[in-house]
């Protein structure tokens, strides 16, 4: 997916500073480290995040990737009717889109996203949705809390300790519940990150986890993103308690016109960009 030359495929704007001059190389980053830096990263891109792709995300739709694949359409958290009087966490919740289709449906969702400045956009939005900042791998509640957990590009790619993760899901969730994540689909990781023709020709290895890192002239990092393999996610799944119940892969749908950084049409019918695991708790 990401390259030392070029653009991560979550990283959709660049701020004046200090990303300008930020190196992109490929180096091990740690839990904190990769906490801060997507922290700081989403704190400077809230504001052009939201103005780029705010009008295809809309105020209060639930879309799981660039594909635009709608949770109002695919049901992976159950039936719509099945989603009232739950109480839902949405993890990496950004602006808080997907939370607000979710009380749509008569839902008790609960937003949480490490970015304030995210997490200011949701209030900007409005609605009254219940808003947390808080890292996904120390969720701040009380075990059993939920009946569902979700993420929609959210916090999964960009941790160190994707278990550790799960297993804090695993933790808040109650019996049976539901947990269902999309992240960019690991075989992109093989790719450079680019739209057109460019992007359709192996240049990395699929099986190099070392984490694409964009640093400062201190060699700080400033952006992380870690690669985790197919078989990789499902094992941290299971190995944090949960059963994986289906492995969703969305094609590119013929009225989707739009380039999203890496995403296109053109790549969106011959390879993969979303994966999205649907699991439960045991």
């Amino acid at each position: 997916m990401n390259q030392e030359d070029d653009a991560p495929e979550d990283a959709y704007a660049a701020d004046p500073d200090p990303l300008d001059d930020a190196e992109a190389t490929r180096r091990d980053a740690g839990e904190a480290e990769s906490s801060r830096a997507s922290r700081s990263w989403w704190d400077r891109n809230a504001d052009e995040y939201q103005s780029e792709h705010g009008a295809f995300l809309g105020d209060d739709r639930f879309v799981w990737g660039p594909e635009g694949l709608d949770e109002a359409d695919a049901a992976l958290l159950g039936p719509a009717a099945s989603l009232k009087d739950k109480d839902v966490l949405e993890i990496g919740a950004g602006a808080a889109q997907c939370s607000r289709w979710l009380a749509a449906q008569g839902a008790r969702p609960v937003a949480l996203d490490l970015s304030h400045r995210q997490l200011q956009h949701a209030l900007r939005i409005g609605d009254g949705i219940p808003l947390v900042e808080a890292d996904a791998g120390r969720l701040p509640f009380r075990d059993g809390s939920f009946d569902l957990a979700c993420s929609a590009y959210g916090a999964v790619p960009f941790v160190a300790d994707p278990v550790g993760v799960m297993r804090e899901v695993h933790r808040v969730l109650r019996p049976g519940g539901r947990w269902v994540f999309s992240v960019t689909h690991p075989l992109r990781w093989a790719f450079p990150d680019e739209p057109g023709p460019e992007g359709l020709t192996v240049c990395a290895s699929y099986f190099d986890r070392t984490p694409y890192v964009e640093q400062d002239e201190r060699g700080r990092a400033v952006y992380v993103e870690h690669h985790r393999t197919l078989g990789d996610r499902v094992r941290d799944v299971v190995t944090g308690g949960f059963r994986l119940l289906d492995l969703v892969e969305p094609e590119w749908p013929e009225w989707n016109s739009q380039e999203w950084g890496g995403w296109s049409p053109l790549r969106g019918n011959l390879i993969p960009g979303t994966a999205i695991f649907v699991c439960e708790r045991d």
